[in-house]
């Protein structure tokens, strides 16, 4: 008998105890990313005034989550999350981690750290993110799916943990840095949430970055570009469309575009992005010279801005944007998270 109250005693201890999960709704935390707070359901990304005014692919991407994160504090030994997603994508060529799945970082005195993902199973989920953390206090920043919408969050900590409004002030949300594009800038095809160059943006700048990155319809809509200048705080907007558009396009409607950001923004920094040379279209001689004359058609159009008296115009050209190994893709086209460090680490630099 004796042996057996020891052999208990010993499987007790080796066996860790694990305390029932409590769940809080995410809504009462802060949500960063947004350009405007005015939207149909809190996890989406355009004004409801689009609605009926923009083109209705780009309404329904807009319903995409992407660049968005709570911010949250506990000091739970364990971070659970409950989620559902608004139309369970999956795609061939991106993980459904990225899709729709959930990334968790917590700061560590000078820098966002990564902790674990939630992996979707389905368009309901619940998975633990992390276990056996020392119960003390952190800082928390959960980043949302890239290429789906959210219906429903809620985080599951200790139910005798706290979890409460965040200390810090970080990211900064007084300067937001507004990015405009397609998928590439949507997330396609990060690995995880994390991982698109919008959110290791401001993971390393400590910076709010807003993501309107909308896939296949980067299309230079003046609606977009009426509510990006209602942001008069913006501290800086980048431009990254050329992929969706043809070279009529640029030359039709970039001036525009831009009129409507500087009627009312007239200092605040431009920068237009090339597009990459995708790796296959060095193989690919139609595609090469698609991309090689839209590229040299933004160029154009820049320079006539500014001699048109455009001020903090800048112009960042293609040239080693993703490296030139050709390992940044995953089709030719959508960055691997390689291809998203390389390009937010030039974006870094400018």
């Amino acid at each position: 008998m004796k042996e057996w109250i020891i052999f208990l005693g010993y499987i007790s201890w080796i066996i860790p105890t694990y305390s029932q999960i409590r769940y809080v709704n995410a809504n009462q935390f802060p949500l960063i990313g947004k350009i405007s707070d005015k939207t149909e359901t809190r996890y989406e990304r355009l004004p409801a005034t689009l609605k009926d005014r923009c083109r209705p692919p780009l309404w329904k991407l807009g319903k995409n989550t992407s660049g968005l994160a709570i911010r949250f504090c506990s000091n739970s030994s364990t971070i659970s999350a409950k989620w559902e997603v608004l139309n369970n994508t999956h795609m061939d060529h991106m993980t459904d981690v990225g899709c729709k799945g959930l990334d968790l970082y917590a700061w560590e005195g000078d820098h966002w750290q990564f902790v674990n993902s939630a992996r979707p199973t389905g368009k309901v989920n619940e998975k633990q993110i992390i276990m056996n953390m020392a119960p003390e206090e952190r800082e928390y920043l959960l980043f949302l799916p890239l290429y789906d919408g959210v219906v429903s969050l809620s985080i599951g900590v200790d139910s005798l943990a706290t979890i409460k409004q965040p200390n810090l002030t970080y990211p900064k949300t007084d300067s937001p840095i507004i990015i405009y594009g397609t998928s590439i800038t949507q997330g396609g095809c990060a690995a995880r949430p994390g991982m698109s160059f919008s959110n290791i943006l401001t993971r390393r700048l400590n910076q709010e970055v807003i993501n309107l990155g909308f896939s296949g319809n980067g299309k230079l809509d003046y609606e977009i570009a009426g509510t990006m200048a209602k942001r008069h705080d913006a501290a800086l907007f980048i431009l990254d469309f050329i992929p969706n558009v043809n070279e009529e396009q640029i030359k039709e409607k970039t001036a525009t575009f831009v009129s409507i950001l500087r009627k009312e923004n007239p200092n605040t920094p431009i920068l237009f992005v090339e597009s990459v040379i995708f790796p296959h279209s060095l193989y690919d001689k139609i595609a090469f010279d698609i991309v090689t004359k839209k590229n040299k058609a933004l160029k154009q159009e820049v320079e006539k801005l500014k001699q048109s008296g455009n001020k903090n115009i800048y112009y960042l050209s293609s040239v080693n944007i993703i490296g030139n190994d050709g390992e940044a893709t995953v089709d030719g086209i959508h960055f691997t998270d390689l291809g998203f460090v390389r390009m937010a680490e030039i974006l870094q630099e400018r």
